[in-house]
This record gives structure tokens, sequence and C-alpha cells, in this order.
């Protein structure tokens, strides 16, 4: 191998990977298989709405989620994930915190509001993103994992 192309290799090599969103190894565009031999006990069943985002629901009220206990709803449309829901105590967001940060890199976007005692966080690549909230006061946080325009379009009435 000439030493430019092996050096363009070893530079592409060092380069960070592009963000994985994955939910303990069910990534976007996983199979609805794949949620149930990860989480057996999510319960998976049809929109009972129409959408173009999503056209099926796996939903696990027992989730683990990078080692604090969670609640977490796949969305699938033609079988593939394409967001997924893991809902929190926000009391573990210091735990989950350093986690996130070590898988998806640091946020794009963090902020916290003392007073109002909220914070969020956002993570983006091309074509996904991972949004963190949560309400420190009402002791509720939400990781809202998605592909393309999933968020503008779940509730959208049609």
């Amino acid at each position: 191998m000439k030493p430019s192309v092996l050096l363009l290799a070893l530079s592409l090599a060092a380069l960070p990977a592009a963000a994985s969103y994955d939910a303990n190894g069910v990534p976007l565009g996983a199979h609805e298989r794949q949620v149930k031999q990860r989480y057996p006990s999510a319960y998976c069943k049809a929109l009972e709405w129409s959408s173009l985002a999503a056209d099926r629901r796996c939903d696990d009220s027992r989730a683990d989620f990078a080692g604090v206990r969670a609640r977490i709803t796949f969305y699938l449309k033609n079988d593939a994930v394409q967001a997924f829901d893991v809902r929190f105590d926000s009391k573990q967001l210091q735990r989950l915190m350093p986690t996130l940060r070590e898988k998806y890199g640091k946020p794009d976007v963090e902020s916290e509001d003392p007073e109002r005692r909220f914070f969020r966080a956002e993570w983006k690549t091309k074509t996904d993103r991972a949004v963190l909230v949560s309400d420190l006061e009402k002791h509720r946080a939400s990781l809202l994992v998605s592909r393309g325009n999933f968020e503008e379009e779940i509730y959208r009435v049609r």
C-alpha cells in the first residue's frame, strides 16, 4: 500500500464515529423482533391514530436504560424503529448524563435553568437526533431519539 493511501486510511480511522443512537443495543432502524429480543416484556401494537411517522409502537414499563430504571416506547414504521422515548425520574439525570456523553459525545446544545429547575441537552447527526429534557421539580425526564422529521409528524392530525 502506498504511504499516502496508508496515511489517509489511518487518518480516517482516527476520526470519531458518528453517534449511533440505540437503546441498549436496539438502534434506530432495528426490526420489531430485535426490540422483542432485547425487551421481552414489551407490548407491541398498531398505533391508535394515523401517522406518517410510525404505524406501530412497543411499550415496556420495566426497562433498564444505561443502568437507570425507565419506561421505554419504540415507534416503528414498516418494521423499522423510527424513534424511541425513554422516560425516567429526573433524580437519575446526574447518573445518566455521563453515559450519554460517553455514548453520544458532547451535546450540541446543553442548557440548564436553575430558577425553573429545567435541563435540556440535544445531540444531532445528519439524519437523527436525541433530545433530553428534564423537569427537576416534577421529577420527570425524557430522552426522545428519532430519525428524520418524526417529532413533527407523529401527532400531526391527518
